[in-house]
Parts: structure tokens; C-alpha cells; sequence
């Protein structure tokens, strides 16, 4: 029980350091750019037609999709680094690969793709276990963004996170390409019992927690028990049951540094 309480207890210091420092900074790059030209929201703000409306709808819809953009990269370095409490965390995958397995990876998208094989499932590349008997293999090299090795179970899990998860047919092709090329190269480097599993997750569910996730776009190539949706994934990460509460709530505790740095910004742009 002490072990689970001091893991919250350092989780919950993890989000208020990283809103802490997101807000400083959002808020001296952008109040050190007001004079820019080229600054941040200076740049989005020549919409003649956003202008048009106000300078208030002007201001406002530049800067939301700053912060959108720089709000998601802070959430990933956070998974990372609360990842860490529980698992060995690596961001590239590098290894043998065979043209073998290159060719069964491809020939399994197409079928996605024409929907020969619905729904997906983690079955289906499971040949790909199997070590190639060609000593002649390429090296290729992915930058992941989360290879993690349980510290207790030693299980390996490659996750491709998403913050909204938003992808059209094309990027969610690409993305389960490179995670089943990065599961033949830990297939061909870890021992045949060392267990393996490939994930598609999103930090919030934009349907609305506890709402089906109809992305279908993703679920044309991920399996259901490859999407890690919200609170699932914050759970994972967390190892924890209560991740996603213990994480939501410390942020929730947290958000008044990142509306003050906001209504700073705003009354540096518009005063």
C-alpha cells in the first residue's frame, strides 16, 4: 500500500512540475514574440477573414491552436516520464529485418485496406514471430514513441500515441506499418517466449470519456485490444487502475497556472 501511495504521490508531483513549467514557458515565448512579426500568433493572425470577425475571435483563434499543439507535446513527455516508474522506457527500435517479413507486413495492409480481413485482429501478424531463416537481413531503424519493457514482467509493448487520435486512412496505414516492422524486429532479436504487443493510443477520447471510440478510420488497422483510448491508456502507463483519475485530477489542481499565463498573453496582444 506505502508503494502505491508514494507511486501516486510522485505521479501527482510529475504533472504539477510539467503544468508548472508548460505554463512559464507558453507564456514568456509568446509574450517575448508580441513585438515579432514572425512570432507564433503573430504569424496566424492575417487571416483576413478571421479578422474580419474581431480582434478578440482573431486573437482567440490564433492562439487555441498554439496552445492545442504545445498542450499535446506536454502530455506526451508526461506519459514518458511517468512511464518510467514502471517500466524500462526506449524511443527507437533498431534491428534485423527480413524481406520476408517486409512483404507479409505489406500484403497484410492491403488486405486492411480492401477490408478482406475484418475486423483486425492480433492474430493476424503473429507469423511474424517466427525468426527468419535468411542471415542476409537489412537493419532498419524506427524512432518509437514508446517501446516499453515491464520491470517486473519483462513484457515489451511498442505504443503509437495519438493525442486525439485523428488519422485519416493513409497515417493510420503507416502507423501500424511501422509498429508491425518494429514487432518482426523484436521478434528477431528477443528470445520466442519474450511476450509482444503493439498499441494505437490517444491521451483523451474526443467522443467523450466513457463513449464509444468510433474512430474508423484507426480501427480499419488496429484491433480492438490494440487501442488504448483515454483513460486506458493513462492507466497503462501508470500501471494503475487509478491512473487516469490520479493524472486528471493533479492537472485539474494544476490548470489555474496555465489560465493565468493565458489571460497574461491575452492582455499583452489585446491591451
Amino acid at each position: 500500500m506505502n508503494n502505491t501511495l508514494d507511486k501516486n504521490e510522485a505521479i501527482k508531483s510529475l504533472v504539477r512540475t510539467a503544468v508548472e513549467s508548460y505554463a512559464t514557458g507558453f507564456q514568456a515565448r509568446h509574450e517575448g514574440e508580441v513585438d515579432n512579426p514572425e512570432g507564433t500568433l503573430n504569424m496566424k493572425i492575417h487571416n483576413v477573414f478571421i479578422a474580419a470577425l474581431g480582434s478578440d475571435i482573431q486573437y482567440y483563434s490564433a492562439l487555441v491552436r498554439s496552445l492545442d499543439s504545445s498542450l499535446g507535446n506536454m502530455l506526451e513527455k508526461l506519459a514518458i516520464n511517468i512511464a518510467m516508474f514502471s517500466y524500462d522506457v526506449k524511443r527507437e527500435v533498431q534491428g534485423p529485418l527480413a524481406p520476408e517479413q517486409t512483404s507479409k507486413i505489406a500484403d497484410l495492409l492491403e488486405k486492411y485496406k480492401r477490408r478482406e480481413l475484418t475486423p483486425p485482429s492480433t492474430d493476424d501478424y503473429q507469423p511474424l514471430r517466427v525468426k527468419p531463416t535468411d542471415h542476409k537481413l537489412s537493419v532498419k531503424r524506427h524512432d518509437s514513441d514508446y517501446c516499453l519493457i515491464d520491470k517486473e514482467t519483462g513484457e515489451n509493448f511498442l505504443i503509437e500515441l495519438k493525442i486525439g487520435g485523428d488519422l485519416d486512412n493513409k497515417k493510420a496505414r503507416s502507423e501500424k506499418e511501422a509498429l508491425l516492422e518494429q514487432f518482426a524486429i523484436l521478434s528477431n532479436t528477443l528470445p520466442d517466449d519474450q511476450k509482444i504487443k503493439i498499441f494505437f493510443a490517444t491521451a483523451y477520447n474526443r467522443y467523450g470519456e466513457d463513449k464509444p471510440w468510433r474512430q474508423e478510420r484507426v480501427r480499419q488497422f488496429f484491433a480492438d485490444e490494440e487501442l488504448l483510448i483515454g483513460r486506458d491508456f493513462w492507466n497503462f502507463v501508470c500501471k494503475s487502475d487509478d491512473g487516469y483519475k490520479t493524472v486528471l485530477d493533479a492537472y485539474k489542481e494544476n490548470a489555474h497556472l496555465i489560465t493565468s499565463a493565458l489571460d497574461s498573453i491575452k492582455d499583452t496582444y489585446l491591451d
